[in-house]
């Protein structure tokens, strides 16, 4: 399947997300697909890298984990099942202290 053979107007879960290979990369927001923007630039790059890096070193040693992108954060409605997720994003950084 490519991108462009998406109906824009449907509802998208996780489970129809993670079948996707597009060469985009795109995010769900309520269920409804969005292109990314391209790559970020050499400036953004150093300034997301200082920040997970000063993060990283004050969070050491705690619970916390920081993860940068691409890492999928889904928001789940419900439950934590896999066609009840209609949130996906990849944000830069993103700080997780509680797993479940």
């Amino acid at each position: 399947m490519k991108f462009a053979d998406l109906d824009i107007n449907k509802v998208y879960t996780y489970a129809d997300y993670l079948k996707w290979d597009f060469t985009e990369r795109v995010e769900l927001i309520m269920g409804k697909i969005f292109k990314m923007s391209p790559a970020p630039g050499s400036k953004h790059q150093r300034l997301s890298m200082n920040i997970s890096g000063q993060l990283w070193s004050h969070l050491k040693g705690n619970k916390c984990q920081v993860y940068t992108a691409p890492f999928d954060v889904r928001l789940p409605r419900k439950s934590k099942n896999d066609t009840d997720i209609i949130t996906v994003v990849q944000p830069d950084i993103c700080v997780i202290c509680d797993e479940s």
